[in-house]
């Protein structure tokens, strides 16, 4: 039987890439356990420093795969995609979102569950749950923690079609480039990161979450006792005798 999900590693990233083109790369049962596995591959892979989650065809994600969903309270998307939105999400490793193409629905939510997301500006997006009658429910999680606040009402409750740029523009891409640069672009992102330290990057994935829940000077507190760890740590104790004696840290691929 063919793969849905295929993997890859080269120069410190783990590339996991949806391969169900015929479909559109939607959440069948099949794909969704295959990305599972493939993902957890990725969190243990020492050698993986970077994560990047790709498709192949025109479509990156087309969301639930609507056959397997219909009239079934424990399809796939309700029992499974959770667990798939929350590896990406609390992965130690940065992941970047290489959308090939156009994203719809539930793809979204693997695009917000994301570190980074790069697309091509011809891509096009659109939250068309209401105009099926049902609700962006679980993907609202990671998604509502990306989005401008109008930005998400207007889309979701409408469900009409936006471009790459306004994606960018309302938080839901970190960047929108020509087709022709998107490689380049996404092995600019994972050089990039490749230079930071595990444990730096995966705490620092934390903080950028956490702190703006905090009070100002509950936040200042913590990050006092954060800060003074970090300075004494292996890590960071690597990383400043590299920079004072010119060469790389030793975690640099």
């Amino acid at each position: 039987m063919t793969s849905l999900v295929h993997k890859e590693l080269a120069d410190g990233v783990a590339t996991v890439t949806l391969d169900s083109p015929a479909n559109r790369n939607a959440l069948s049962r099949r794909l969704l356990a295959e990305l599972a596995g493939h993902l957890r591959w990725a969190l243990d892979e020492r050698a993986a420093r970077v994560i990047v989650l790709t498709g192949t065809g025109r479509v990156f994600c087309s969301g639930a795969d609507l056959k397997e969903q219909r009239g079934d309270p424990d399809a796939p998307v309700t029992a499974s995609f959770p667990e798939i939105m929350t590896l990406l999400w609390e992965s130690p490793k940065p992941v970047i979102c290489r959308l090939n193409g156009t994203a719809r629905a539930g793809g979204l939510g693997l695009v917000a569950a994301c570190d980074f997301a790069i697309a091509p500006d011809t891509a096009s997006f659109a939250f068309t749950e209401v105009r099926l009658g049902v609700v962006p429910a679980m993907i609202s999680v990671p998604v509502l923690r990306r989005l401008d606040p109008r930005a998400a009402a207007e889309y979701f409750l409408t469900g009409e079609v936006f471009d790459a740029a306004t994606a960018a523009r309302i938080g839901l891409l970190t960047r929108a480039v020509p087709e022709e640069e998107l490689d380049a672009t996404v092995r600019h992102y994972a050089g990039l990161l490749a230079r930071g330290g595990p444990e730096a990057l995966a705490i620092t994935k934390r903080l950028v979450r956490e702190v703006p829940a905090v009070s100002f000077e509950e936040g200042l507190r913590r990050m006092s006792e954060l800060s003074a760890e970090r300075f004494t740590s292996a890590e960071g104790q690597e990383g400043i005798a590299a920079f004072m004696d010119k060469r790389p840290p030793k975690w640099v691929p």
